[in-house]
C-alpha cells in the first residue's frame, strides 16, 4: 500500500515537473498578460498562505501616506491589502493592460467602501503619469508577464521620485518565476540599488531605491 502511495505521489510530482517547465519554455517565447478569468485561480488559499497579503506592504517597504503605484493587481485581494495599509492620507494607483481586470478590481474596491484606490488601464511601457509622481511601485509575480521587461524597469524609474522604491516578490511555482539575479541585472541597469531582499529561492521580495537627491549631487561633485 505504501509502495502504491509513493508510486503515485512520484507520477504527480513528475507530472507537475513536465507541466510547469513546458508552460514556462512556452512564456518564454511568448509573453502575454494573465487573462482577467484566471484572477481567482492564482488567488488560492495556498498562495495566501504563502504570500499573505497583510504582509505584503512590510515586505514591499511600504509605508503610511504613501503615493504608491501597483502593477497587474490580479483579483484585487493584494490592492485591498495595500491600499488599507497606506491609510486614508495615502494613495494607490493601480494600473493593467487588460481592461476586464481593471473593471474586476473597481468592482471589488466600491463592493468593499475603500476610497484611496485608483485603478486604470495603462501600457507599463509608456505609462500615463509624470516624471517623479510615486513614492514606491510594487508588483507581485507579474515582471516575468511583461514583454521587454528592461524597459518597463525604466519606466517604473522614471515615475518614482529620487529616493523611491520598486519591489518584486515572485514565487517559483509561478511559470515566469525570474531568477533574482535577473532582477538585479535589469534594476541595475536602469539605476537602481539594492536596499534588500527577503525569503529564499523559491519565495523572495526584493526592494531596489531610486537614488536620492543626495546622491545624484555626489555624482555631479
Amino acid at each position: 500500500m505504501l509502495k502504491y502511495i509513493l508510486k503515485s505521489l512520484l507520477k504527480l510530482i513528475l507530472k507537475f515537473v513536465f507541466i510547469h517547465t513546458l508552460i514556462r519554455i512556452i512564456r518564454h517565447f511568448y509573453k502575454f498578460p494573465m487573462p482577467q478569468w484566471m484572477a481567482n485561480l492564482i488567488d488560492n488559499p495556498l498562495r495566501r498562505r504563502i504570500q499573505s497579503p497583510e504582509s505584503m506592504p512590510l515586505r514591499h517597504g511600504l509605508k503610511p501616506g504613501q503615493t504608491v503605484l501597483e502593477v497587474g493587481p490580479g483579483n484585487g485581494r493584494y490592492t485591498l491589502a495595500a491600499a488599507r495599509y497606506l491609510g486614508e492620507s495615502g494613495r494607490l494607483v493601480v494600473v493593467d493592460i487588460e481592461p476586464k481586470m481593471i473593471q474586476r478590481v473597481l468592482n471589488r474596491v466600491q463592493a468593499e467602501g475603500v476610497t484611496n484606490v485608483e485603478a486604470r488601464t495603462a501600457n507599463v511601457h509608456a505609462l500615463p503619469f509624470e516624471d517623479g509622481l510615486f513614492d514606491a511601485v510594487y508588483m507581485i509575480t507579474v515582471i516575468g508577464e511583461i514583454p521587454q521587461p528592461e524597459r518597463a524597469v525604466a519606466e517604473f524609474y522614471r515615475v518614482l521620485k529620487p529616493g523611491g522604491t520598486l519591489a518584486f516578490s515572485e514565487l517559483f511555482l509561478d511559470p515566469d518565476y525570474p531568477l533574482a539575479g535577473t532582477l538585479i541585472r535589469w534594476s541595475g541597469q536602469a539605476g537602481f540599488t539594492v536596499r534588500q531582499k527577503t525569503g529564499s529561492f523559491f519565495m523572495y521580495s526584493l526592494v531596489f531605491e531610486k537614488p536620492g537627491l543626495n546622491h545624484k549631487q555626489d555624482e555631479k561633485d
